[in-house]
This record gives structure tokens, C-alpha cells and sequence, in this order.
């Protein structure tokens, strides 16, 4: 299906340099690469192959592996999908971000950000970058203050999370227009369509292409081709019926691996188009997930060892909800097949790309850029102090990883000062042994490190008096 592109206004970049009244610095040309961040949905630590899933095989993302950077200590911004995804945007952890749950609005879309946030889109149009987002947004209903169109120059998917757990839509959102699909499309073809042609349209600028894929949330749907191969390797599965929103499925395995499968395509795809067009050498990829494994719609887990060596899903802040995939492509500027233990998080890709693209980089960020990273000069990277988390659903949670300790609280709604857990993550990967009777003094530090980080939300109360994660 064709979809009705609109031309967008080319900003000169020459005059933005040139101009004694230019409000932003922007970079020479010839730096300022094109960026596409591609994020899965639910996909977990080991679901794929070149970090060590053996059920299935993702070529495509094991040759950005191969020719770029892979990060083994990478976090989202959350363990859910919304506030993950206001980490992006704005550069800010769970403690300051202005949305820090998935909560619901009617009849379409969740809570929005404020109409004045910076975000990431915004600060690159202003140094002349053209903004795409194809996929699934979360963060404002059509027409709310921060409708996806408030953010970029071009929108193309799901605006409401909710609605995405269906492969199947009535309807998708192309800007402020709806394109009617009754049901019948399998959702992934038409956004990656709009995204290559997104791509396509602008080879003679900068520009920032977000891909939020919804594979492979929730519901269990793939075409059939997808499944098939799938449905002979795992037999054992064939009467298990897998049910989310939309069409009931049979063999949730089958269909898990194959929506991985065609997900990996489709990464190949904007690869082979970045060759294509010339643009391959001034084009940084970066592809992730939004958090840890689901276990919805019949999806096993346990059996793809989804987490991989870590402890938990989605919905927890132990290794296994928050630890996810970073892998890093940019040819010549990035080296090949090298990877890196540098701690970082959702909230460092604002700072990173801004530097990249010579915008404007807002001051008290919690995110520090990863350049350094990126381009082999480790010596020059700045660590973080810590990353801090804090989730409102299962009774409320904390987070916090400082070097190689974490730490975790639990249950916050009936004891705001419940116990803290203590890992150490350099022996204890997987988070089994409990080490805050052995060290006390880290354990203070933690929780100090946490009431540092926390500033209590009037909508997303953590500590407030009769809080209840809404």
C-alpha cells in the first residue's frame, strides 16, 4: 500500500552555519550523521542470536553486531512501555521523568508529556535534522499536547500502546490522519514501508528516524509463511493456543519465532536500502528494546530463555526487566565486532545524539552521552555515578546500579522504608544472592543514592500518601 507522504521544508544547513543569528551550532556537514533508532518491543536480553539465542537466528542483527559495536551493560528506561519511552525522548530517568507508568486514557492513547517538554525530535529539528517516527508512540492521545505530530515532522503507526497489542488494526495513524485497514493488514508491512520511504525522501539532509517496532509485543501474530518452518521445530507446542487481542493463534512458540524472524528482515531491509543509497558510511543505527520479556499472549519465555543469564521480566527491576540489547552501527566511524562493558541507559541517547548532530544540549540532563563509546576512545567516556529506576506497578519498586552493586526495594506502598537487596553484578549476574547483611555500608550508600534520585510525581506518586501506581 502506497501512503501519501508529504513534502516537508529542507533547512539549508550552509545558512544555519553561515548566519550571525543562528541560535544553534551545528555541525560541519560532513559530521553530521543520520541516525535511526530502532527499538523492539518485550524482546528480551537473549532473544537474539548474538546474544546467545539458539532457537531461532536473527542474521540480520548479528551482521550490525559483526560490523559494529555491542553494548553487554545497556538498561532501558523502564521495565514497561511508556515511561521507557519518556526516558528516550526527554533524557531524564524514572525518578525525574514526567511519565513514569502506562496509564490509560479514552477511548485512545496514554497520559501525555507537558507541551513544552524538550525532547530529542525537537532539539534536532532546531539543527536542521528532518524527524521521523514509525511504529508505536504511548506518550499522548491524538490531539493531546503531545500528539506524536507535536514531535516530529512525521508520524506513521500505533499512537496508542493499548490498540498496538493487535497485528491486525482497524486503522493506523499517518500524522493527524487515520488510514483505515478494517483488520485485515498485518501492521509491520505498512510501517516499514513508510519508514524506508521516510529514508528514501531524505538522502540530502540529516535526519533522525525512530522506529519503534511493536514485534514482539503481546499478541503472538505473524503470517502464516513466518510461522511455518516454525510449527515442524516445535510440534510439541501445536495445541497451545495463544490469545491476546485480535485473531487466537495455535503454537505460540512457532509464532514467537516467527515474528522474530520477520522483525529481522525487516532490519535487513533498512540496511540493504542504507547501501543502496549511498548513505551507509554517514548513518549511525542503533537497535535495542524497550524492556525485558513479556509473558502475554501465550508467549513462553522460559522455553527461548528470553533473559538470557538474567533474573526476571518485564515488570521487574531485576536484571531481566531492565538490562536490554545495544548494538551500535556506523561504517568507518565505529570499529567492527568489538563490544563494551560501559554502563549506560535510554536516558544518554538525547546527549549522544545531540553531540553527533551539533544541537543544542539541554542542561541537567541524567543522561551522559556515549560518543566517546562509540567512536573507541573509552579513555575519554564519562561514567555514570549511577542509573536509577523506580516502577509503580506490584506494589512500587526502586532501582539502583552503581558500579558493579544494585541494589533493590520492594513493596514501597505499605513500607516506604522497606529493605534493600544488594547484588553484586560482577559475581552475581543473575541476582540470586542477597548480599546487604554482608555489607551495610553499601547498602546506605544505595538508599541514599535512591532518595537522591527520586523527586515524588503528582501524578506518579511513589511515596505520597495513598499511592496506587495511576
Amino acid at each position: 500500500m502506497l501512503l501519501p507522504y508529504q513534502t516537508t521544508l529542507v533547512v539549508c544547513l550552509f545558512a544555519v552555519v553561515t548566519s550571525l543569528a543562528a541560535t544553534v551550532q551545528a555541525a560541519p556537514e560532513a559530521t553530521r550523521p543520520n541516525v535511526i533508532f530502532i527499538m523492539l518491543d518485550d524482546a528480551g536480553y537473549g532473544d537474539l542470536s548474538c546474544y546467545g539465542q539458539k532457537h531461532f537466528k536473527t542474521p540480520n542483527i548479528d551482521r550490525m553486531a559483526a560490523e559494529g559495536l555491542k553494548f553487554t551493560d545497556h538498561y532501558s528506561g523502564s521495565t514497561v512501555c511508556a515511561p521507557t519511552r519518556c526516558c528516550l525522548m526527554t533524557g531524564l530517568h524514572t525518578g525525574h521523568a514526567v511519565v513514569r507508568g502506562n496509564r490509560e486514557v479514552q477511548p485512545e492513547g496514554q497520559a501525555p508529556m507537558p507541551a513544552d517538554i524538550v525532547t530529542l525530535p525537537r532539539l534536532l529539528q532546531k539543527a536542521g535534522y528532518q524527524t521521523g517516527m514509525f511504529g508505536k508512540w504511548g506518550l499522548g492521545a491524538p490531539g493531546s499536547p503531545s500528539d506524536p505530530m507535536e514531535h516530529f515532522n512525521e508520524f506513521f503507526g500505533y499512537n496508542c500502546q493499548r490498540l498496538a497489542h493487535t497485528y491486525y488494526p482497524d486503522y493506523l495513524w499517518h500524522n493527524r490522519e487515520k488510514v483505515p485497514f478494517g483488520g485485515k493488514v498485518y501492521s509491520a508491512f505498512p510501517i516499514q514501508e513508510a519508514t524506508l520511504n521516510f529514508i528514501k525522501a531524505n538522502t540530502d539532509q540529516p535526519f533522525f528516524c525512530y522506529v519503534p517496532m511493536t514485534i514482539p509485543h503481546a499478541a503472538m501474530h505473524v503470517p502464516e509463511e513466518f510461522a511455518a518452518p516454525f510449527r515442524k521445530k516445535f510440534p510439541q507446542f501445536e495445541d497451545k493456543i495463544g490469545k491476546y487481542s485480535g485473531p487466537t493463534i495455535r503454537n505460540p512458540a512457532a509464532c514467537f519465532a516467527g515474528m522474530m524472524t520477520l522483525m529481522d528482515r525487516q532490519v535487513g531491509e533498512i540496511l540493504d536500502l542504507l547501501k543502496e543509497l549511498k548513505i551507509d558510511d554517514n548513518t549511525l543505527v542503533l537497535l535495542t528494546s524497550d524492556n525485558g520479556p513479556h509473558q502475554e499472549g501465550g508467549h513462553m519465555p522460559d522455553f527461548f530463555d528470553s533473559n538470557g543469564p538474567l533474573r526476571g521480566h518485564k515488570r521487574d527491576l531485576t536484571e531481566g526487566g531492565i538490562r536490554a540489547p545495544l548494538i551500535a552501527r556506523w561504517p568507518g566511524k565505529i570499529a567492527a565486532g568489538k563490544t563494551t562493558d560501559h554502563v549506560s541507559a535510554y536516558w544518554d541517547l538525547l546527549p549522544t545524539v545531540c553531540e553527533l548532530a551539533g544541537a543544542s544540549t539541554p542542561a541537567g540532563l541524567d543522561g551522559i552521552s556515549y560518543v566517546p563509546t562509540l567512536l573507541g576512545e573509552s579513555s575519554a567516556q564519562t561514567p555514570h555515578k549511577y542509573l536509577y529506576w523506580e516502577f509503580l506497578e506490584r506494589g512500587g519498586k526502586q532501582a539502583v546500579r552503581m558500579g558493579h552493586w544494585k541494589g533493590i526495594r520492594e513493596g514501597l506502598f505499605k513500607n516506604h522504608n522497606a529493605p534493600l537487596q544488594l547484588y553484586d553484578l560482577s559475581k552475581d549476574i543473575g541476582e540470586e544472592n542477597d548480599l546487604a547483611a554482608k555489607h551495610p555500608e553499601k547498602v546506605e550508600l544505595l538508599q541514599n543514592l535512591m532518595k537522591q534520585a527520586h523527586v515524588e510525581s503528582d501524578v506518579f506518586r511513589l511515596f505520597s500518601a495513598n499511592s496506587k501506581g495511576k
